[in-house]
């Protein structure tokens, strides 16, 4: 493994980090503080500039005008459709719940960058879908027969955020190979804010901004600079160095890292209300994911 490829990974880790924290954190002033969609809308309105910022004072690249409907999809699915999605779903439904649900990227990526990109897919990539598959099914089967904070329509939001997320790191790749990553997500925001515009506008104004605590503010600046800013960052950085089936197979840490978070939240803080969330078989399957993690990105022996 070469230095950049190591610094992609060990970015990668970084953004699933904090995507992982993100599920219990961004879901604890919802709907009470802010809704959704407003929230969405915040997201873009405060990341977006500062995405410009870097590009107009660092980087100074243009993209061409053939590349423009890419970049619209791409904000479309990467910015706009995924983030609304993931936090009406994460408004109804558990975070470990969530977090597992997610883990359906890499299947999702797999197919389409095969038929897409035409990327081979090698036995360890393979095994390592089946694997974090099994233990990411296991999961959401057992779930669904025991009480909790689960919802069908959060769970089905969920799911379709986790498509929408695929897809948009199969669409992106190409813009990678032409263009630095700052250029990419900046254009990728831009589009995405102005697809969310008309669906966040009006919650935005009609969020009480005089009932936010300080706590309301520091989760916000939360998602905004880590959940926001720096994972993008990181999860396109990394896709200059390392496949989008491997970018994607690093959602299998999620499950794990919204556990412990539960976890903590329950034992710590006395938080009771994900305490049936909690349970052996939710620990056995995650360690399954983690290793399918293992399997994807281990890169394969070459032979003489």
């Amino acid at each position: 493994m070469n230095k950049n490829t190591y610094k992609a990974h060990l970015a990668l880790l970084g953004a699933n980090l904090i995507y992982g924290v993100n599920y219990i954190i961004a879901k604890g002033i919802m709907p009470d503080k802010i809704g959704p969609s407003s929230f969405v809308f915040i997201r873009l309105l405060f990341a977006t500039p500062l995405f410009w910022i870097l590009n107009t004072f660092v980087v100074k690249e243009r993209v061409a005008k053939s590349d423009i409907p890419r970049l619209v999809l791409c904000g479309l699915l990467g910015a706009a459709t995924n983030q609304l999605l993931f936090f009406h779903g994460i408004n109804l439904t558990s975070p470990i719940d969530a977090s597992i649900i997610m883990t359906v990227v890499p299947v999702i990526v797999l197919v389409f960058s095969s038929l897409l990109l035409k990327e081979h897919i090698t036995k360890n990539k393979l095994l390592g879908i089946i694997i974090g598959g099994i233990g990411a099914i296991t999961l959401i089967l057992y779930g669904s027969k025991v009480a909790g904070s689960s919802s069908l329509l959060g769970n089905l939001f969920i799911f379709l955020n986790a498509t929408s997320y695929g897809l948009y790191l199969v669409f992106v790749k190409p813009l990678m190979k032409k263009y630095k990553a700052i250029t990419v997500i900046s254009w990728v925001f831009l589009f995405g804010f102005l697809f969310t515009f008309p669906f966040g506008i009006n919650d935005f104004m009609n969020t009480d901004f005089a009932a936010f605590t300080l706590n309301t503010y520091l989760v916000v600046a939360f998602v905004v600079l880590f959940t926001t800013f720096f994972a993008y960052l990181f999860n396109i950085y990394s896709l200059n160095y390392v496949s989008p089936s491997v970018t994607s197979s690093y959602i299998y840490l999620q499950p794990l890292i919204s556990f412990i978070m539960v976890t903590i939240y329950v034992e710590v803080f006395s938080q009771k209300q994900y305490i049936q969330d909690i349970n052996l078989v939710k620990i056995v399957s995650c360690l399954l994911v983690v290793f399918g993690v293992y399997l994807v990105s281990k890169k394969a022996k070459s032979t003489n």
